[in-house]
Protein backbone atom coordinates (compact mmCIF):
# COMPACT_ATOMS: atom_id res chain seq x y z
CA UNK A 1 0.00 0.00 0.00
CA UNK A 2 1.00 3.63 -0.44
CA UNK A 3 0.82 6.47 1.40
CA UNK A 4 1.26 9.86 0.63
CA UNK A 5 1.61 12.76 3.58
CA UNK A 6 1.44 16.22 2.40
CA UNK A 7 2.64 19.13 4.89
CA UNK A 8 1.79 22.64 3.61
CA UNK A 9 4.93 24.96 3.05
CA UNK A 10 4.74 28.24 5.29
CA UNK A 11 0.86 27.04 6.99
CA UNK A 12 1.36 29.62 9.84
CA UNK A 13 1.70 32.67 7.48
CA UNK A 14 0.31 31.88 4.49
CA UNK A 15 -3.52 30.72 3.85
CA UNK A 16 -4.39 27.40 5.15
CA UNK A 17 -5.04 25.70 2.41
CA UNK A 18 -5.68 21.98 4.20
CA UNK A 19 -9.13 21.69 3.79
CA UNK A 20 -9.48 22.87 0.36
CA UNK A 21 -7.15 20.70 -0.90
CA UNK A 22 -8.12 17.64 1.18
CA UNK A 23 -12.12 18.04 -0.45
CA UNK A 24 -10.34 18.53 -3.89
CA UNK A 25 -8.77 15.33 -3.77
CA UNK A 26 -11.32 13.41 -2.72
CA UNK A 27 -13.25 14.82 -5.57
CA UNK A 28 -10.90 14.04 -8.16
CA UNK A 29 -9.38 10.92 -6.82
CA UNK A 30 -11.87 9.42 -4.09
CA UNK A 31 -12.88 6.38 -6.69
CA UNK A 32 -9.35 5.10 -6.21
CA UNK A 33 -8.16 5.50 -2.67
CA UNK A 34 -8.62 2.99 0.00
CA UNK A 35 -9.84 5.29 2.31
CA UNK A 36 -11.18 9.30 1.91
CA UNK A 37 -8.39 12.09 2.32
CA UNK A 38 -8.35 13.49 5.32
CA UNK A 39 -6.65 16.59 7.46
CA UNK A 40 -4.18 15.76 9.73
CA UNK A 41 -2.17 17.30 12.04
CA UNK A 42 -3.75 20.77 11.18
CA UNK A 43 -1.76 21.95 7.98
CA UNK A 44 -1.28 17.58 6.36
CA UNK A 45 -3.17 16.42 4.24
CA UNK A 46 -2.96 12.60 4.14
CA UNK A 47 -4.47 9.58 1.64
CA UNK A 48 -4.02 5.87 1.12
CA UNK A 49 -4.43 3.95 -2.25
CA UNK A 50 -2.50 0.84 -3.90
CA UNK A 51 -2.62 2.65 -7.09
CA UNK A 52 0.55 4.25 -8.04
CA UNK A 53 -0.59 6.10 -11.08
CA UNK A 54 -2.93 8.11 -8.30
CA UNK A 55 0.29 8.80 -6.20
CA UNK A 56 2.32 10.14 -9.12
CA UNK A 57 -0.81 12.00 -9.96
CA UNK A 58 -1.28 13.62 -6.70
CA UNK A 59 2.40 14.50 -6.33
CA UNK A 60 2.76 16.33 -9.10
CA UNK A 61 -0.15 18.65 -9.05
CA UNK A 62 0.94 19.33 -5.42
CA UNK A 63 4.71 19.94 -5.71
CA UNK A 64 3.60 22.16 -8.75
CA UNK A 65 1.37 24.53 -7.04
CA UNK A 66 4.58 25.03 -4.42
CA UNK A 67 2.97 24.77 -1.57
CA UNK A 68 3.15 21.28 -0.02
CA UNK A 69 6.14 19.26 0.39
CA UNK A 70 5.32 15.57 -0.28
CA UNK A 71 6.47 12.63 1.34
CA UNK A 72 5.34 9.12 -0.40
CA UNK A 73 5.81 6.41 1.98
CA UNK A 74 4.84 1.97 0.84
CA UNK A 75 4.74 -0.54 3.04
CA UNK A 76 2.40 -2.62 5.00
CA UNK A 77 -0.74 -1.26 6.53
CA UNK A 78 -2.62 -2.84 9.16
CA UNK A 79 -6.28 -4.77 8.32
CA UNK A 80 -8.92 -4.43 8.98
CA UNK A 81 -8.98 -0.85 8.01
CA UNK A 82 -10.65 1.75 9.61
CA UNK A 83 -13.57 4.21 8.21
CA UNK A 84 -10.97 6.91 9.09
CA UNK A 85 -6.92 7.53 7.67
CA UNK A 86 -6.42 9.18 10.89
CA UNK A 87 -7.06 5.68 12.72
CA UNK A 88 -4.78 3.56 10.45
CA UNK A 89 -1.48 2.43 11.05
CA UNK A 90 1.58 0.51 9.60
CA UNK A 91 4.86 0.68 7.71
CA UNK A 92 3.54 2.56 5.36
CA UNK A 93 2.34 5.22 7.53
CA UNK A 94 5.77 5.42 9.40
CA UNK A 95 7.45 5.66 5.96
CA UNK A 96 5.06 8.68 4.62
CA UNK A 97 5.97 10.53 8.06
CA UNK A 98 9.74 10.38 7.35
CA UNK A 99 9.49 11.17 4.37
CA UNK A 100 7.36 14.17 4.58
CA UNK A 101 9.77 15.34 7.21
CA UNK A 102 13.09 15.14 4.61
CA UNK A 103 10.98 16.11 1.98
CA UNK A 104 10.65 19.54 3.69
CA UNK A 105 14.84 20.11 3.84
CA UNK A 106 14.70 18.88 -0.13
CA UNK A 107 14.33 20.57 -3.74
CA UNK A 108 12.26 19.69 -4.96
CA UNK A 109 10.17 19.20 -1.79
CA UNK A 110 9.59 15.40 -2.22
CA UNK A 111 10.84 12.07 -0.66
CA UNK A 112 10.55 8.42 -0.94
CA UNK A 113 10.34 5.67 2.38
CA UNK A 114 10.04 1.66 1.48
CA UNK A 115 12.21 -1.03 3.16
CA UNK A 116 13.68 -1.52 0.09
CA UNK A 117 17.32 -0.45 -1.08
CA UNK A 118 15.93 0.58 -4.54
CA UNK A 119 13.62 3.52 -2.18
CA UNK A 120 16.36 6.44 -2.89
CA UNK A 121 16.54 5.17 -7.12
CA UNK A 122 13.39 5.62 -7.33
CA UNK A 123 13.28 9.16 -5.72
CA UNK A 124 16.00 10.59 -7.48
CA UNK A 125 13.84 9.81 -11.35
CA UNK A 126 10.91 11.29 -9.09
CA UNK A 127 13.03 14.45 -8.45
CA UNK A 128 14.55 14.60 -12.12
CA UNK A 129 10.84 14.87 -13.77
CA UNK A 130 10.34 17.74 -10.70
CA UNK A 131 13.10 19.39 -12.19
CA UNK A 132 12.30 19.63 -15.42
CA UNK A 133 8.74 20.62 -14.25
CA UNK A 134 9.95 23.76 -12.16
CA UNK A 135 11.51 25.16 -15.62
CA UNK A 136 8.27 25.08 -17.69
CA UNK A 137 7.49 28.36 -18.52
CA UNK A 138 4.15 29.33 -18.23
CA UNK A 139 3.30 28.83 -22.38
CA UNK A 140 4.98 25.75 -21.67
CA UNK A 141 1.67 24.66 -19.16
CA UNK A 142 -0.81 26.33 -21.06
CA UNK A 143 -0.22 23.75 -24.29
CA UNK A 144 0.47 21.13 -20.84
CA UNK A 145 -2.68 21.34 -19.54
CA UNK A 146 -4.73 21.25 -22.67
CA UNK A 147 -2.79 18.50 -24.02
CA UNK A 148 -3.48 16.07 -20.60
CA UNK A 149 -7.37 17.57 -20.94
CA UNK A 150 -7.47 15.96 -23.61
CA UNK A 151 -6.92 18.49 -27.07
CA UNK A 152 -5.39 17.76 -30.28
CA UNK A 153 -2.08 20.76 -31.02
CA UNK A 154 -4.40 21.59 -33.88
CA UNK A 155 -7.07 22.48 -31.42
CA UNK A 156 -4.80 23.87 -28.99
CA UNK A 157 -2.93 26.06 -31.49
CA UNK A 158 -6.61 27.47 -32.63
CA UNK A 159 -7.61 28.58 -29.08
CA UNK A 160 -4.47 30.00 -28.56
CA UNK A 161 -3.93 32.26 -31.64
CA UNK A 162 -0.73 30.69 -32.90
CA UNK A 163 0.84 28.14 -35.76
CA UNK A 164 0.84 24.42 -34.82
CA UNK A 165 4.55 24.18 -35.57
CA UNK A 166 4.33 27.00 -32.65
CA UNK A 167 2.60 24.61 -30.26
CA UNK A 168 5.27 21.68 -31.54
CA UNK A 169 7.76 24.27 -30.19
CA UNK A 170 6.40 24.47 -27.34
CA UNK A 171 5.98 20.79 -26.18
CA UNK A 172 9.25 20.00 -27.60
CA UNK A 173 11.13 23.31 -24.94
CA UNK A 174 8.42 22.05 -22.16
CA UNK A 175 9.76 18.13 -22.73
CA UNK A 176 6.19 17.36 -22.20
CA UNK A 177 6.01 14.35 -24.42
CA UNK A 178 9.21 13.30 -22.27
CA UNK A 179 6.88 13.52 -19.37
CA UNK A 180 3.81 11.82 -20.79
CA UNK A 181 6.01 9.25 -21.55
CA UNK A 182 8.19 9.00 -18.31
CA UNK A 183 4.89 9.11 -15.84
CA UNK A 184 3.49 5.56 -16.41
CA UNK A 185 7.43 4.05 -15.89
CA UNK A 186 7.23 6.10 -12.58
CA UNK A 187 4.21 5.13 -11.31
CA UNK A 188 5.61 1.05 -12.17
CA UNK A 189 8.24 1.77 -10.31
CA UNK A 190 6.66 2.77 -7.67
CA UNK A 191 4.21 0.09 -7.68
CA UNK A 192 7.04 -2.28 -8.14
CA UNK A 193 9.03 -0.94 -5.14
CA UNK A 194 5.62 -1.11 -2.97
CA UNK A 195 4.80 -4.45 -3.78
CA UNK A 196 8.25 -5.67 -2.68
CA UNK A 197 7.71 -4.14 0.57
CA UNK A 198 4.44 -6.25 1.38
CA UNK A 199 0.52 -4.71 1.68
CA UNK A 200 -0.66 -5.81 4.79
CA UNK A 201 0.60 -6.43 8.15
Amino acid sequence: MIVLTADQVASRSGVDLAGTERDRLQQAYGDHLRLPVARNAGDEIQLLTSEARVVVDVAFELIRSGDWSVGIGCGGVRSPLPDDIREASGTAFFAARDAVERAKKSSPRLAIEAADPGAPHVEALFKLALILRERRSEQGWEVYDRIVAGALQSDIADELGVSAPAISARMKSANIRAELEAVPALAWLLENLDASTGATE
